[in-house]
């Protein structure tokens, strides 16, 4: 029987292990797409022919207030300090001074950036130029109310967004496991809301009526019926933000597509790249899902690879077997994620949660809920144990072992194997879209 072998990312290393050939599926890898060679020419063009808005010269008014949200340092990845310096031209060409232009880093319920985190963000020549100052969601001093969504949501935005003549949104479009996609409205919700706003939009992460578990309308991919995604897009629109530069990353992370304008037509345009690039057909769900966090740094820690247990739980079999790659040495890292393992049993937990929401918490619940559908076997660091089993999953510390456990679960004697390299970015669609269950 022939073998066909592979070595995935685990911590600064790499582990190898073969499969029989023909009872390997598929591999799941994102697309390779061209990145952008001249970044400036394409931010000029995008800000020149914006969709479904008028240009940003034209948009602006000579001596308005201009307010640009900027992502936390946890999204990075974003580049933003190549955005912005051309974005400050452009509203100076059209008679904004510098004087009248803040950028705020939209932190949503994170901590506060360093001044050294504004300089990687934004550049050193843009904090030199501009104001750059942190959103606080907890400062209540400092936020206007706005009004209610149609779900009872309570709105209120940082006051400099409130105010300003014009909003500008920029960050980048990935998925997101929650709200279907990153970027767009996030920059408003979580981004500049208080943390009273971001606490009840976040619980329709959960389940609905009563019921217990997240809710399975969120996952990647999904706007549509997504009550979360939709109650942002109504508290986004509360602000009525002007204008919107997101970029969609390459699996090497320089840019793929930058998008302008219309701050719903544009994000749109730009998760139908997402789709494009990060979402991978498969023939058919596996037996067994092979899969890894993608290495240093992330595999960092339990948190971080929550985003592939979301990823390989679309590719199992109900009742099948991941194999989840994840060194994790800081693995009870951050405490406000860890803390959550603290309650006695998931409900629990849960109750907690619905009290008092935070996202790591949400995390913790659907890593749990992984381990319902199919065994979760985690090929990690021997001390990782105890949390590991906490996670509703079996620790492990080789991948022969994985493989063995992989072989006794299994219900079939000749098992279909899946593997997935790039398991932190790629979303596995069965029939063109995420199969749930």
């Amino acid at each position: 029987m022939s073998q066909k072998s592979f070595s995935l990312k685990y911590g600064k290393r790499e582990l190898a292990f073969s499969l029989p050939s023909e009872q390997v599926a598929c591999e799941v890898l994102g697309r390779d797409y061209p990145p952008i060679e001249d970044v400036s020419s394409a931010i000029r063009q995008a800000l020149a022919h914006p969709i479904d808005s008028p240009p940003l010269r034209e948009l602006v008014r000579p001596g308005e207030t201009v307010v640009i949200t900027v992502s936390d340092i946890t999204r990075a990845w974003q580049n933003m300090d190549q955005v912005l310096p051309l974005l400050l031209d452009e509203l100076n060409l059209a008679g904004v001074p510098d004087e009248n232009i803040t950028v705020l880093i939209v932190v949503g319920g994170h901590r506060q950036n360093t001044a050294s985190e504004f300089v990687t963000l934004c550049g050193e020549t843009v904090c030199h130029r501009v104001r750059v100052l942190n959103h606080d969601a907890w400062d209540e001093a400092n936020m206007v109310y706005l009004g209610k969504t149609s779900r009872g949501t309570e709105v209120s935005v940082n006051r400099l967004v409130a105010e300003a003549d014009r909003v500008i949104l920029t960050g980048g479009i990935i998925y997101h496991y929650m709200v279907g996609y990153g970027g767009g409205r996030k920059s408003i919700l979580p981004g500049c809301s208080s943390i009273k706003t971001i606490r009840q939009n976040h619980l329709w992460a959960l389940a609905p009526g009563g019921a217990s578990g997240s809710n399975p309308n969120a996952f990647s991919g999904r706007t549509e019926g997504n009550e979360c995604h939709e109650d942002m897009m109504e508290i986004a629109a509360f602000v009525k933000p002007d204008f919107i530069l997101n970029v969609v990353p390459t699996p090497k992370g320089d840019f793929a597509g930058i998008f302008a304008g219309n701050w719903i037509s544009a994000w749109r345009k730009g998760t139908k790249l997402v789709d494009e690039i990060y979402g991978v057909d498969i023939p058919e769900k596996g037996d067994v899902v092979i899969t890894t966090a993608g290495g240093f740094p992330k595999d960092i820690n339990l948190y971080q690879t929550g985003k592939t247990m979301d990823n390989a739980y679309y590719a199992v079999k109900r009742g099948g077997v991941v194999i989840l790659l994840s060194e994790c040495p800081d693995i009870y890292e951050p405490p406000e994620f860890s803390d959550w393992f603290k309650y006695g049993s998931r409900q629990e937990m849960e109750a907690a949660l619905r009290k008092n929401f935070g996202i790591p918490g949400w995390v913790v619940l659907k890593e749990m809920e992984c381990g319902d559908i199919a065994t979760f076997v985690m090929v990690t660091l021997p001390q990782n144990a105890d949390l590991v089993k906490k996670a509703n999953m079996i620790p492990v510390s080789t991948m022969e072992e994985a493989l063995a456990i992989a072989k006794e679960r299994c219900a079939s004697d000749a098992p279909r194997y899946i593997v997935m390299p790039q398991g932190a970015n790629t979303v596995p669609l069965l029939d063109g879209k995420v199969s749930v269950g």
